[in-house]
């Protein structure tokens, strides 16, 4: 019961997406499981111990810090919207601290490896998909589940942009560049309809061989194929499209608050984590050109 209303109070309140939510509901249903197992009977008796037992059986079980850090802060979430209903008087997770996590080496494309991405796709009806997928992700850093969950209501090939629901149904406007705007009109208007075939009804603008919206799975599918095929050595996912986007926006002069916009990032230190790359690539510079560096 406790639950179904924390849910609802997140989807009400913090207009959440789709998938946060299910985030939340399942780390949430992932405590209350592991402290039926151990015999707690009554949520609101939750006490700082069970916590700390839970996220050291999590860490047993091999899951990561940014694992750990998010059932954390889902769980904390929980407790606060107890506590603000006054069914408890404290939040037993305020005083545990979350897990240091280890900054892995951002992963991007370099130009080289982009132009040799796009250029694969070859021009039968999937391959005219692919490569406004390819130049889609590229050209405006969305989210899997953006690109996935687009319309053709959401492209305005006119004005050149595309529109993202985004985290917590904040809707924001992206641009496409020359390239994503005519690889997509080619896809909608050759290729689009042969793959719908008679399900005429569908909204989705991007479809799979069945006519019906492309899953996550799909998607990734496609990356890995033609990661593959252009000699990419790096596992291309969808990450290290978006990752690309804003490497590549930054080394090319682009501010920290309109990428942030660009990208639907909430708060600007995810924004930052792109910097590090850039500066990186300056000191680069700086060594091998400077005759006294």
């Amino acid at each position: 019961m406790y639950i179904k209303d924390f849910i609802e109070y997140l989807q009400r309140e913090r207009r959440m997406s789709k998938n946060t939510l299910e985030a939340y509901k399942r780390d949430v249903h992932e405590f209350v499981a592991f402290e039926g197992a151990r015999g707690m009977t009554d949520l609101l008796d939750t006490s700082s111990t069970e916590i700390v037992a839970f996220l050291h059986d999590l860490k047993i079980s091999g899951k990561s810090a940014a694992t750990v850090n998010r059932k954390l802060a889902s769980v904390r979430a929980f407790f606060n919207f107890l506590m603000n209903s006054g069914l408890v008087s404290s939040n037993p997770t305020a005083d545990i601290k979350s897990p240091k996590i280890e900054r892995k080496e951002l992963e991007y494309l370099t130009l080289e490896e982009v132009d040799k991405l796009l250029e694969t796709p070859d021009d039968s009806i999937r391959g005219i998909r692919d490569k406004a997928i390819l130049e889609v992700l590229y050209a405006t850093g969305i989210r899997v589940s953006e690109l996935i969950e687009a319309d053709l209501e959401d492209i305005n090939m006119r004005m050149g942009f595309i529109t993202c629901d985004g985290e917590q149904s904040k809707a924001r406007i992206v641009p496409l560049g020359r390239p994503a705007r005519a690889a997509l009109e080619t896809y909608i208007y050759e290729a689009r309809n042969a793959l719908v075939k008679d399900n005429t009804e569908e909204k989705a603008l991007f479809v799979n061989y069945y006519g019906s919206r492309i899953t996550r799975q799909g998607l990734w599918k496609v990356l890995k194929e033609y990661g593959e095929k252009a000699g990419i050595e790096k596992k291309l996912t969808p990450n290290i499209m978006r990752n690309s986007f804003a490497v590549h926006m930054l080394q090319n002069g682009a501010d920290l608050k309109s990428l942030q916009e660009l990208m639907g990032h909430e708060d600007i230190s995810a924004t930052q984590a792109y910097l590090a790359v850039t500066k990186n690539r300056i000191k680069d510079v700086y060594d091998k050109t400077h005759p006294r560096a």
